[in-house]
């Protein structure tokens, strides 16, 4: 296992992904909403997730040419993602959203993490 993301196009891919549900989360689109008041998510917090999720997207990005920042990043990614996961079965909101949105980021989270860092 490196430190450096070899090849570093995962950590795009998910990037780029995640600045597409930041951008959706602004003015949360119909399904966002549904997710995190399914979740229970109080509302005053979701500003929080888009803070979150655009520091990862600054890590993953800086983490292509400064060892340790993207793996640490797709880590928090992950984490983030497995916490989502629990907090959707937690509160037993496992429709559409819950596979499509937070199992899949999370399924591209750990692909990302596998390619770039543990082959």
């Amino acid at each position: 296992m490196h430190l450096s993301p070899s090849p570093s196009w995962p950590q795009i891919v998910l990037a780029v992904l995640l600045a597409s549900d930041v951008l959706m989360s602004v003015r949360p689109l119909p399904f966002i909403q549904a997710c995190l008041d399914g979740v229970k998510l109080p509302r005053d917090w979701w500003w929080v997730l888009l803070v979150v999720k655009t520091l990862a997207i600054v890590g993953l990005l800086v983490g292509i040419k400064h060892d340790g920042i993207g793996f640490s990043a797709n880590v928090g990614v992950i984490v983030y993602f497995v916490c989502a996961s629990i907090a959707h079965i937690r509160a037993r909101f496992t429709k559409q959203e819950f596979w499509v949105n937070c199992l899949g980021f999370l399924a591209v989270a750990v692909a990302a993490f596998v390619i770039s860092f543990a082959v």
